[in-house]
């Protein structure tokens, strides 16, 4: 097994149901990751070592998701050098997770997150892959894949309207 270059970390084991979609789209994509629980609260040393090792352990972006007050993102990007992907996430004590988009999306200057959408973990495997296949030319080639592959669904999905007996005023093919 590959060193994982991507670290998937949640605040709780109630985020997995979101956070498992990077990991299905970094598999696919052929990028090596690993995926743990983390909690900014609740196990604060644990999340100071997992951000302050990252790097030296070979990852190359973490992605970090988190509901309710969501400082888990902005906790690590203060601990590491590498970038950061923020997962806000809709939980049972958000704020209909707006408090979450906001923690993570208001960083201050000097400790950026990169922020996806509310439950957007899909968006954020995505966007790592993008950062490992700046110098990863077979990553690169899979994403290549990746978006022809939706560029030919919704190709499909035009197919389908017409025959259907849909028309619509702009037709592009």
């Amino acid at each position: 097994m590959s060193t994982p270059q991507v670290g998937i970390i949640m605040g709780s084991d109630s985020d997995l149901k979101i956070m498992q979609e990077a990991a299905e789209v970094l598999g696919h994509l052929g990028v090596e990751f690993e995926l743990t629980v983390v909690s900014a609260h609740r196990t604060p040393e644990r999340m100071m070592e997992y951000a302050s090792a990252a790097k030296a352990r070979g990852l190359k972006v973490v992605i970090a998701g988190a509901g309710g007050a969501a400082h888990l993102p902005g906790m690590v990007a203060s601990v590491t050098t590498l970038p950061v992907i923020g997962v806000p996430i809709k939980s049972s004590n958000s704020i209909d997770g707006w408090d979450s988009v906001l923690s993570i999306l208001q960083m201050p200057a000097g400790v950026p997150v990169a922020t996806v959408a509310l439950n957007g973990a899909r968006n954020a495997g995505i966007l790592a892959a993008q950062i490992i296949a700046t110098s990863d030319h077979a990553v690169a080639d899979n994403l290549a894949a990746y978006k022809t592959d939706l560029k030919t669904k919704v190709q499909q999905s035009i197919r389908e309207i017409k025959i259907a007996g849909f028309r619509n005023q702009f037709d592009g093919e």
